[in-house]
């Protein structure tokens, strides 16, 4: 594992995460959980590909591990996907 693997960290391209949530409610829920987390810019849902993303964006590291647990606090799970498209 690598500082890189790890956290999310600042930048434009963000870190792509998969879901187990299907609902818009869900989705919701879990953006909204994410975004509670310090150093959190934005949260994207994007709900048109399965298994559901959400892409995190932030101002400072942050770790993967932190968003995981703030999740499965709300009932659902990310897994981080690739770093970056080949």
């Amino acid at each position: 594992m690598s500082f890189i693997s790890e956290n999310v960290i600042p930048g434009n391209h963000g870190k792509v995460f998969g879901t187990n949530a299907n609902a818009h409610e869900s989705l919701v829920k879990i953006q909204s959980a994410i975004e509670k987390i310090d150093g959190v810019k934005d949260v994207i849902i994007t709900e048109d590909v399965f298994p559901r993303e959400i892409v995190v964006h932030t101002i400072s590291a942050v770790a993967v591990k932190d968003i995981q647990d703030v999740v499965i606090s709300v009932g659902y799970h990310v897994i981080p996907k690739s770093m970056f498209a080949l």
